[in-house]
């Protein structure tokens, strides 16, 4: 049984920041990310990875055609277990089922996007762990937690000492860099923080030679139109969601 068709659809033809030696990278950007720049981070074998149970619950699979795949995600997670799913909907052997499935969709930078850097925007680290996890608490932007910052470079906006805003890097599949993490406190929305940030942490990614995409809930149309305006345009559809192992 199929999780879901969404990730097939194309919203758009291809524009120039897809037309690089890297866009088959964004096919699976997850797998892309273990075995390229976090693969100091990754935990598996040949065909899948996955991040630190407090890094990311995102799950790389290499082929999911491959013929030993399935005994593979048993080897690395047991019997009787959650595996995330993303970018993909792979037809789910006998015994295995479906948790859950959100329909998302992934963005990437066009030549429209003007990234610059923020001299409000200060650095965050191990020691802003707890203001950042209390920031996503409030503000429900995504999966983040303990140890997510070692990820990439994350970025936040302070004022009286409480953090207000933060952006930061997730996944970095190959040729890209993934802005994620994008919260701002409800008392200081619309206040143009999140553009401020995004651009910052894009001006990092450019200046090391990568481009730059985002992912969010196909739901969430208020952020998707955000990024859309800011000069990200619509990729593709994507799926995010897990499955149980028999």
């Amino acid at each position: 049984m199929a999780l879901q068709n969404a990730q097939n659809g194309q919203a758009d033809q291809p524009g120039p920041a897809e037309r690089t030696e890297h866009a088959d990278a964004l096919g699976d950007p997850v797998w892309s990310s273990l075995t390229g720049r976090h693969a100091h981070l990754a935990i598996g074998n040949e065909l899948v990875r996955h991040f630190p149970a407090d890094v990311s619950p995102f799950v790389g699979v290499k082929d999911w055609e491959h013929p030993e795949v399935w005994d593979a995600i048993l080897d690395v997670f047991g019997h009787d277990a959650v595996v995330g799913v993303s970018h993909a909907d792979p037809l789910l052997p006998d015994g295995w089922t479906p948790v859950f499935s959100i329909p998302g969709v992934q963005l990437v930078q066009t030549d429209r996007f003007e990234a610059r850097p923020d001299d409000e925007a200060i650095e965050l680290g191990a020691a802003d762990s707890t203001d950042m996890l209390s920031l996503v608490e409030r503000t429900k932007p995504g999966p983040f937690l303990p140890r997510t910052h070692e990820l990439g470079r994350y970025v936040g906006i302070r004022r009286a000492g409480r953090l207000i805003a933060m952006a930061g890097e997730r996944l970095h599949p190959d040729g890209w860099t993934e802005i994620s993490a994008v919260a701002v406190d409800e008392d200081f929305r619309r206040q143009g923080l999140a553009s401020r940030l995004i651009r910052d942490v894009a001006f990092h990614i450019q200046q090391r030679g990568d481009q730059a995409l985002l992912h969010a809930s196909a739901g969430n149309t208020g952020a998707i139109a955000g990024y859309e305006k800011l000069g990200f345009r619509l990729r593709r559809e994507v799926l995010f969601g897990a499955v149980r192992t028999p």
